[in-house]
């Protein structure tokens, strides 16, 4: 009997999600030595190799382009974006990381008011004030148990919406996989001087744990595109909630990380807040929604 396409679409959703999972603790491994530049390098290396057969097999034409400089800005924030992220989840624990990352339509709103002069009613400007509550829940600047770490957290979940709304800004004509190839030149060539400067060369476990980051990191994507396309957004949305939950399990059995309640409250309002978003997003004209989850998905991978 075959799958409906709303349940295929939540399976391939989770199936993102426990990659993303094993991919975060090959990262928070590698970050134990290796600085968050060189293992940003290296992951934007191999997602830029490992796309050069599809450019081949579909041909030059998908890399036809008018807008370098904004590819060319996509990719120096996604290396930031990759930095900060690494970073984040080398110091704090996964699930904490996990439950911040979350945080990218609280900024996609802001942005979309600023560049792209949407117009956002007081519905959505309510839900993202108190998504910004939970996230200060969970981070309580100037207590004792703050963690700087958090705020590259917040710095990549900036980022992402920053390119996520970059890409709202492309003309007509650019194809996703021209997006992708563009942006693993840039961001491979920008990560390459600062990856030079911090270099250690990895053990030969390091190599393992770089390819495998890279590999699990275009999985990651797959799967989360391919989610979208089986299923309905708002169905299929709330399930990518579920690396919350992989999170915290995989922290506590690899690294046996622990989260107190003020990081449960936090994740939990920021949880409700976004989701409340994604489901006014999903009330958008389709062609529209259909836009914003091609962009969002182009950017997700890391």
């Amino acid at each position: 009997m075959a799958l409906s396409g709303n349940l295929r679409g939540a399976l391939w959703m989770i199936g993102s999600g426990v990659i993303f999972t094993f991919m975060a603790i090959a990262i928070k491994l590698l970050g134990h030595r290796l600085d968050s530049f060189q293992i940003a390098f290296f992951r934007c290396l191999i997602g830029f190799i490992a796309i050069l057969p599809l450019v081949a097999a579909y041909g030059i034409e998908v890399l036809q382009t008018r807008s370098l400089k904004i590819h060319a800005l996509r990719g120096l924030f996604g290396l930031i974006a990759m930095f900060a992220s690494y970073y984040a989840i080398a110091r704090i624990p996964l699930a904490s990381y996990t439950a911040l990352s979350f945080t990218k339509p609280l900024f996609s709103t802001i942005l979309a008011v600023v560049i792209l002069h949407e117009i956002v009613r007081w519905r959505r400007w309510s839900a993202t004030a108190v998504g910004f509550i939970g996230v200060l829940v969970m981070v309580r600047p100037g207590a004792e148990t703050f963690n700087s770490a958090a705020l590259f957290a917040l710095a990549d979940s900036l980022s992402i919406a920053f390119l996520v709304t970059l890409i709202k800004r492309l003309p007509p004509g650019e194809t996703p996989l021209g997006m992708m190839f563009y942006f693993g030149v840039f961001s491979t060539i920008a990560a390459l001087p600062p990856a030079l400067y911090v270099w250690q060369w990895p053990t030969t476990a390091e190599w393992g744990l770089l390819v495998f980051i890279g590999i699990l990191g275009a999985l990651s994507q797959s799967f989360w595109i391919r989610a979208y396309r089986a299923g309905e957004a708002s169905i299929v949305a709330p399930f990518d909630y579920l690396r919350l939950l992989f999170a915290g399990i995989a922290g506590y059995l690899a690294f046996a990380e622990t989260v107190d309640l003020w990081t449960v409250l936090g994740a939990a309002i920021i949880v409700v807040s976004t989701v409340y978003i994604a489901r006014r997003e999903a009330r958008l004209p389709r062609a529209q929604a259909k836009a914003r989850i091609e962009a969002k998905a182009v950017e997700e991978a890391r």
